[in-house]
């Protein structure tokens, strides 16, 4: 039985960056208002390899606002006020996994704009065979599987699947 009641949502108060259509920031928003009025945002997005090329698929905990119980083929989130993207990637791979004091190799940047959620996605990835940690609010579980099962999980999150995407069109595979 899961720790987290099915009906309940949580949607941190955490302040967002804002962004406008052009990646401009414009102003800070919380999470909740972000995700009502649609905002332009930032977010990160951190694919984990292991040694033998297979990436960290999350499953993502039923409490999230958005596609509870769903995998994200990458771990990352939301770029908070004021924050850049790598110190929001870096702080998101340790609250989500565990990871920390490694090297994160930048991947570009991406637009995402699809049923409501509107962002400027930052790419990275990260080789890693250590142990992991994950954060019960957020994570429910994980598994290593090949880009192409990975690709497979009919309800792997939209955005995650287009970073994924664009890992391997830039030939990180």
């Amino acid at each position: 039985m899961s720790p987290f009641p099915l009906h309940k949502r949580v949607i941190a108060d955490e302040q967002v960056q804002l962004v406008d259509p052009r990646n401009r920031p414009c102003g800070s928003a919380s999470r909740a208002m972000m995700r009502r009025l649609s905002c332009w945002h930032r977010a990160t997005y951190i694919i984990v390899r292991n040694a033998v090329g297979e990436i960290c698929v999350q499953e993502r905990t039923p409490i999230k606002e958005t596609h509870p119980g769903w995998f994200d083929l990458a771990a990352g989130g939301v770029v908070g006020a004021g924050e850049a993207s790598l110190p929001a990637a870096r702080r998101e791979l340790f609250e989500e996994l565990g990871v920390g004091g490694v090297e994160l190799v930048p991947g570009g940047e991406f637009v995402f704009h699809e049923a409501g959620l509107n962002l400027y996605g930052s790419l990275y990835w990260v080789d890693y065979d250590g142990p992991l940690r994950l954060q019960p609010e957020e994570v429910a579980a994980v598994r290593w599987v090949s880009v192409s099962e990975a690709l497979a999980l009919e309800k792997a999150t939209p955005d995650t699947r287009m970073a994924l995407a664009r890992a391997i069109a830039l030939d990180r595979w």
